[in-house]
């Protein structure tokens, strides 16, 4: 089963996901290293722990709070931005689209 994210990524390929449910502390390392570098900002290894967007479990504070993607869905009341009458036009979800053919393939299922 897909765990589709807002955003079209597939939750259960995110090595975040993957370090949490098996409590791998080596992948989380090397989560947080990778993270840190594309991104530009200090990410510890007690912020890899999630169980994907729409879980009830434990999220990372980026994909918990301060992801603008997941915000605009939950504001519109969208499943996710493949629902969104939006999509197409949206620079939001084009971070992710643009460069991710299978996430955009993922979001246009949903429709």
């Amino acid at each position: 089963m897909k765990l589709i994210a807002y955003c079209g990524l597939d939750c259960e390929k995110c090595d975040a996901r993957t370090a949490t449910i098996n409590n791998d502390d080596k992948l989380r390392e090397k989560v947080a290293k990778l993270w840190s570098e594309l991104n530009g900002v200090e990410i510890t290894t007690d912020m890899i722990n999630c169980m994907g967007c729409f879980s009830e479990g434990v999220k990372t504070p980026y994909c918990n709070s301060l992801c603008p993607i997941r915000q605009c869905a939950l504001d519109k009341g969208v499943k996710n931005c493949g629902k969104c009458a939006d999509m197409e036009g949206c620079s939001v979800v084009a971070t992710v689209i643009s460069n991710n053919s299978e996430a955009l393939e993922n979001l246009k299922m949903e429709k």
